[in-house]
């Protein structure tokens, strides 16, 4: 049969490293080759080529409209970000053309657009993908079609001035139980840049000021927040992606950090510039206040793919306003950490509250028909440098002690 005629039908993409598959940017060229395998003479109609690439995302929700009617209502969109199309083998004169038995490579190339695209993803309400479609046509058979996926990484920058900015705030909060006091918490924290690339270790300055008659446990985290949108409504899926937990304050007493450190781990980039697919990471500086809420400082982090320049500006140290401690450089981050906690557990009740006034609870989503099939898309384990080690000489140091300070000494 003309069918069992086709042995392998493949499409291989060219790359420089052999076990690697390539990795595109915008204005890039992708190439490669669609391979057949024939056991015997074949005829072929035509092999075409179709590249796609989109951005879609779909989630349900359900409604009710009475006390026995209930409907779901489906949200969905999807963005447009490569179609080309290539014809790889088709007579002129619309006849059928006779392949030999054996192994037929036919190459393919096309430019992706200069503008800039967005990074693939993967993600529980949507996705960015880009693919390779090819359909071979024969004679009196079904057509046989095939997909493959590439991955798109746009690159970001972070020797940049928005970047390389430092970021700081200050937070705080009165404790009380019913109607009495017992003190206020303060948090005052600031990292050396706004832009950081996985693998990188954030270190970070902060001061807890503890006025209250008990003790607190300051913590920190790096959180990733997906955000899906669909006629205008949207759907936000947070996780915590990595912890660093302080030590206890004591009642009357202040903690300083000195470049405590909390490493990146292999996360994907930021993605900014999608209209219906966005990841953002923020730092959150938590401590738990006794008898109310817990006091969140949130600092916005922006995570790219091209890491720091070790002749980079100096505008964006920290050593002009800190003495720099440089102990954090030698502490032991353990191989295998314990594993993050819940989003929910660093969320403050009262974000929980507006969050649930805003939002319909949610039931059980059946996402089964939203991609076309299971894909972990490819991307790269930044393995980049550390940041430079600062050799500058704090004109005014300041000593550093590591135990409390209690404020009644």
């Amino acid at each position: 049969m003309i069918f069992d005629k086709l042995k392998k039908f493949d499409i291989v993409f060219d790359s420089p490293e052999m076990d690697c598959p390539p990795v595109y940017s915008s204005g890039d060229v992708v190439s490669g080759r669609v391979v057949l395998e024939l056991s015997g003479e074949t005829r072929v109609d035509s092999l075409k080529l179709h590249a796609e690439g989109f951005a879609k995302v779909h989630w349900t929700e359900s409604r009710s409209a009475g006390s026995s009617t209930a409907y779901t209502q489906n949200y969905s969109d999807e963005v447009e970000y490569l179609n080309r199309r290539e014809v790889l083998l088709q007579a002129d004169n619309g006849e059928v053309t006779v392949l030999s038995a054996g192994r037929h490579e036919f190459p393919f190339s096309f430019q992706l657009p200069e503008e800039t695209l967005v990074t693939s993803f993967e993600g529980k309400h949507g996705s960015i993908r880009y693919w390779v479609k090819v359909k071979l046509h024969r004679p009196w058979t079904t057509v046989r079609k095939l997909k493959k996926e590439f991955t798109v990484i746009e690159p970001i920058d972070i020797n940049t001035p928005t970047l390389l900015a430092p970021q700081a705030g200050t937070k705080d909060k009165m404790a009380r139980a019913w109607y009495r006091n017992f003190g206020q918490v303060s948090v005052t924290a600031k990292i050396d840049r706004k832009g950081y690339t996985p693998g990188e270790v954030i270190p970070v300055f902060a001061e807890f000021d503890n006025s209250t008659s008990r003790s607190i446990v300051p913590k920190a985290f790096i959180t990733q927040t997906q955000t899906f949108i669909a006629r205008g409504t949207m759907k936000q899926k947070r996780s915590v992606v990595a912890t660093l937990c302080g030590d206890i304050v004591s009642a009357k007493c202040r903690e300083t950090w000195h470049g405590r450190a909390i490493k990146i781990p292999p996360v994907g980039p930021s993605i900014l510039q999608c209209r219906i697919i966005k990841v953002e990471y923020t730092l959150k500086i938590c401590v738990d206040v006794p008898g109310t809420s817990k006091l969140c400082l949130e600092l916005p982090l922006v995570i790219g793919t091209i890491p720091l320049h070790p002749f980079g500006s100096r505008t964006s140290s920290v050593s002009s306003q800190y003495s720099v401690n440089l102990e954090w450089l030698r502490m032991a981050i353990p191989e295998q950490p314990e594993p993050p906690p819940d989003y929910s557990s660093v969320v403050t009740e009262e974000e929980a509250e507006q969050r649930n006034n805003a939002v319909v609870q949610q039931p059980a989503e059946d996402l089964s028909g939203i991609l076309e099939r299971p894909l972990m898309a490819f991307v790269q384990e930044f393995r980049f440098r550390p940041p430079p080690v600062y050799s500058e000489i704090d004109p005014n140091p300041q000593p550093i002690n590591m135990r409390p300070r209690c404020m009644t000494c």
